[in-house]
């Protein structure tokens, strides 16, 4: 089994720049100084120590290792914390739960057998294609070889990589396929993303709170002390109040003054920082516009300004971080701040939401409904 070593750091890594996963295969982007760090301060260090060594030549092994740094330092200018994945030394994973197992992705057929050896019953995977094709694993092999056993079943529940937003709103049904499986093979169950790092504890944290009782603190608390990662607290917040209050969307406009410039793009938002949208331009008003519905929550984003990332100095922005970067940033609420789906949305996306009995049921009554094609 892999070791998994924790090396803390003072702070946080610098942001200099956001090297964002896009979602061509293969492919990543630069883009300057985007990421607000400021609620972001765990600084890990994952290494994943194989008992194996490839067979690969050399040059094949540097190309493993340089997709690997890339991979990593795109995941941890991404999730605001020192994070490093070696895919070069295979699967890594820790026992969260004596049921419940959070790890890195398989990357040959060879890593069922390992999995089912140590009892895991269900393999959930929350990778998606350009993910698996970029580190070059055959996830039809994978899958085809699972198949062959009747003591073990591979899923799939696609999320975005290194997008907040996407997390938020595809946790529910991830997790309502988890909890059917479970329910189905019982045993130990492996959740997985790429590295193991981000996607994959959410998930296993959401499952925690919302199905097997937890306190969301005290499954984050556990969840740490078993396997240092960096699950985003915000979406499993967000995921849990759109769940109670229902997914309402509000129309909102984004302006950007001014008529000597050819293009302005937003990154950010509800797309992630890998993507842009472009605005229309308005000559009678000299305004760029963005017109767009957005479910309630907290939103960050940056123009793009004929190719130069910028904020808008009229709309909201969020405090400095230690490198000097700013996003603007949008909070979209209930028209009634005292209605109360706004008063549930906001205790639900504190500091410490508590699920009361009515509330978890409501929310496994929900995942028993929702269609495994969602």
């Amino acid at each position: 089994m892999n070791c998994l070593y924790l090396h803390p750091r003072s702070s946080g890594l610098p942001v200099q720049s956001f090297k964002s996963y896009t979602r061509q295969p293969s492919s990543y982007v630069n883009i300057p100084g985007v990421m607000n760090t400021t609620d972001l301060r765990q600084s890990v260090v994952l290494k994943a120590i194989s008992g194996s060594t490839s067979s690969t030549e050399m040059d094949g092994a540097k190309v493993e290792e340089e997709k690997s740094e890339i991979y990593s330092n795109n995941m941890t200018e991404a999730m605001g914390a020192v994070l490093t994945y070696r895919h070069e030394l295979g699967m890594n994973y820790n026992f969260i739960r004596p049921d419940l197992i959070v790890g890195s992705c398989l990357q040959t057929p060879e890593d069922v057998d390992k999995l089912r050896n140590i009892g895991v019953k269900t393999i959930f995977c929350l990778q998606q294609d350009p993910d698996l094709e970029y580190f070059g694993v055959d996830i039809a092999a994978i899958c085809e070889y699972a198949n062959t056993y009747d003591d073990i079943q591979h899923l799939r529940a696609e999320i975005r990589d290194f997008d907040l937003f996407d997390l938020r709103m595809r946790l529910p049904a991830a997790v309502s396929k988890l909890h059917k499986a479970v329910n189905q093979n019982g045993g130990v169950t492996y959740v997985h993303c790429t590295a193991g790092l981000g996607r994959a504890p959410a998930t296993a944290l959401a499952y925690m709170f919302w199905v097997q009782g937890y306190k969301l603190g005290e499954a984050h608390d556990l969840l740490l002390s078993k396997r240092p990662c960096f699950p985003k607290l915000d979406a499993i917040k967000s995921a849990t109040a759109d769940i109670l209050t229902g997914l309402k969307k509000k129309l909102v406009t984004l302006t950007w003054k001014g008529d000597n410039c050819s293009t302005v793009e937003i990154s950010g938002l509800d797309i992630g920082w890998g993507q842009r949208m472009p605005l229309k331009f308005d000559g009678e008003q000299g305004l760029w516009i963005l017109e767009r519905e957005l479910p309630e929550g907290h939103y960050e984003y940056k123009y793009v300004v004929d190719g130069e990332w910028l904020c808008n100095k009229y709309e909201l922005m969020t405090p400095s971080n230690k490198d000097g970067h700013v996003n603007n940033y949008i909070q979209v609420l209930d028209n009634d701040p005292d209605s109360f789906n706004a008063t549930l949305r906001k205790r639900l996306t504190g500091d410490e939401p508590i699920l009361t009995k009515n509330e978890r049921l409501k929310i496994r009554e929900t995942l028993g409904a929702h269609s495994d094609d969602d």
